[in-house]
């Protein structure tokens, strides 16, 4: 039984959807979003090394490692643009 769900608890929107809604955010909260994401898998990759699966936790750290890089591209169009965002 796998305990990786195939849809979002509590959101009930496609997954089309919420990309949309997360890609219309501001970028300094999707920078934190990106992160948050990121320190997850990496969380479960630590998992899957523990359990022996290492060919699955080096897949999922390199995820992470994208993610972490994605998050940094973010926060550098965020001060780009920060100037001109008002402040709400």
């Amino acid at each position: 039984m796998s305990k990786h769900s195939d849809h979002l608890e509590g959101y009930n929107g496609s997954l089309e959807e919420l990309a949309k809604a997360l890609g219309n955010m501001r970028y300094d909260k999707l920078v934190v979003f990106i992160e948050k994401l990121a320190d997850g898998i990496n969380r479960q990759a630590d998992n899957d090394f523990a359990c022996g699966r290492q060919r699955l936790a080096r897949q999922l750290y390199d995820v992470a490692v994208n993610l972490h890089e994605a998050r940094d591209s973010m926060y550098k169009a965020w001060k780009i643009c920060q100037p001109y965002m008002s402040e709400d």
